[in-house]
């Protein structure tokens, strides 16, 4: 990630500091790519240079922010949507793997409360595996819908892994609370990760803007200086 970093700061410098040549490129060559302004005060020729440079940055700016807005928009909404795949992932592989479970469970919405009707205060240990799975996989994905795991789930979960596992009530419960730990952890940093983006998303626009004014002015003075070379000459 600290790499990826680096990386767009670069290529942010590389293409304000091309930006700017550009800009002072082409107004440069307007200015005295003109013919000369006859009968024409000083000031109002200097005027009509950096007039016409402005212009032709302002026009260079349209076509380039026409392609550049596009794929602008497709850096920003893709790192949001890994960020997002990568919070979700998790969900959705479990999703379809209880799906296809052998004993023909199908994951839907109200499969977690269709559970809550016929849960057992003591599970047995004749469940199928995949029904304990299936249960357990929609208590959690029901905990990161809403945040967090009820109490009961939690004891449920528990009393699953004890059944399932044969390790001692308080070992279960240990277990239980180190993978919703470390669910959380990996929600909490795909959440980060979308809004790092956004925050990139709005900073980039920011020093794009300054960037573009800065680039205004360069065009404007190179057209200015053209004009007196064009002058001279």
């Amino acid at each position: 990630m600290a790499q990826l970093g680096r990386l767009g700061v670069m290529t942010a410098i590389w293409l304000i500091v091309i930006q700017w040549l550009a800009s002072g490129v082409g107004g440069y060559v307007t200015g005295r790519l003109r013919t000369k302004w006859v009968g024409l005060h000083t000031h109002e020729v200097f005027f009509r240079d950096t007039a016409n440079g402005f212009l032709t940055w302002a026009t260079a700016s349209v076509i380039g922010a026409a392609f550049l807005a596009s794929a602008a928009s497709s850096v920003v909404s893709g790192t949001t949507t890994v960020a997002a795949r990568f919070a979700s992932g998790a969900a959705a592989g479990a999703t379809q793997a209880a799906a296809t479970r052998p004993s023909g469970t199908v994951a839907d919405p109200t499969g977690y409360f269709v559970d809550s009707l016929f849960r057992s205060d003591h599970p047995g240990p004749n469940s199928a595996d995949g029904d304990a799975q299936a249960q357990s996989t929609r208590i959690l994905l029901n905990a990161m819908r809403n945040g967090g795991i009820p109490a009961p789930d939690k004891t449920y979960l528990a009393q699953l892994v004890s059944t399932r596992t044969g390790l001692s009530p308080a070992d279960a419960t240990k277990r239980v609370d180190e993978v919703i730990a470390q669910e959380g952890a990996a929600e909490a940093k795909a959440r980060q990760a979308v809004d790092n983006a956004r925050k990139a998303a709005s900073k980039l626009s920011i020093f794009t803007a300054l960037s573009m004014l800065i680039g205004a002015f360069i065009a404007c003075a190179a057209a200015a200086v053209g004009g007196q070379q064009r002058d001279v000459h």
